[in-house]
């Protein structure tokens, strides 16, 4: 499976259209951050871009589309060490090295990036009256994620995982909890776990499987 694709119209070669997408996305952030997504309008979004709406809309057809484009963009990284994850049994990196470094690499991303954990929280503050956003989220961004994380643990029969795909979900809940508590939430000082003692507990959950 390749990583998750761009928009239709950041794919193209050209630099100039990869360089535009790049200016609608950074104003299409500063709009959401500051004005939530109700009031996110294609107009204002344009605005702080400093493009036409004609030229907004040649590269997104609509805000829904935008904001997965956003959210793909800011988690493009980590989504691109889950996709090199290994399909083949008995890879030269054993589980325990790629799940740790998968972890890691989450949860210190994350916890830097700023501007996507705004926008998880816009994300849960706004499910309620756009159900279409977040389960679009759900099928844009989690399910490929969650569909190549089962398949690369169903590719490592020395895990004898009864059920890979469950195995993934524990996975990626286990952190996306984290950091929402942690980071979303602001809840690092009421309930404090260290980052390394939280990876180190969930990689020896993965592999209690195969010492049993």
């Amino acid at each position: 499976m390749n990583s998750p694709a761009l928009p239709k119209s950041a794919s193209l070669p050209s630099k100039n259209k990869t360089d535009k997408v790049k200016v609608i996305l950074a104003g299409a952030l500063e709009v959401f951050t500051t004005h939530g997504y109700a009031s996110a309008s294609m107009d204002r979004i344009a605005a702080a871009a400093n493009v036409s709406k004609p030229t907004l809309y040649r590269y997104f057809q609509d805000k829904e589309g935008l904001f997965v484009a956003l959210i793909q963009q800011l988690t493009a990284t980590n989504n691109q060490i889950l996709f090199d994850l290994s399909t083949e049994p008995n890879s030269q990196n054993p589980p325990e090295k790629a799940l740790r470094h998968l972890a890691t690499s989450v949860l210190e991303k994350f916890s830097r990036n700023e501007p996507l954990s705004n926008l998880m929280r816009l994300i849960i503050g706004e499910s309620e009256r756009f159900p279409g956003l977040a389960r679009t989220f759900v099928r844009e961004i989690q399910k490929p994620l969650l569909s190549r994380l089962s398949s690369y643990l169903a590719a490592q029969p020395q895990l004898h995982l009864p059920d890979p795909p469950v195995a993934a979900r524990i996975f990626v809940g286990s952190l996306v909890h984290y950091l929402l508590v942690q980071n979303v939430m602001h809840g690092s000082d009421i309930v404090p776990l260290e980052r390394d003692r939280m990876i180190d507990g969930l990689i020896h959950l993965i592999m209690a499987a195969d010492k049993s």
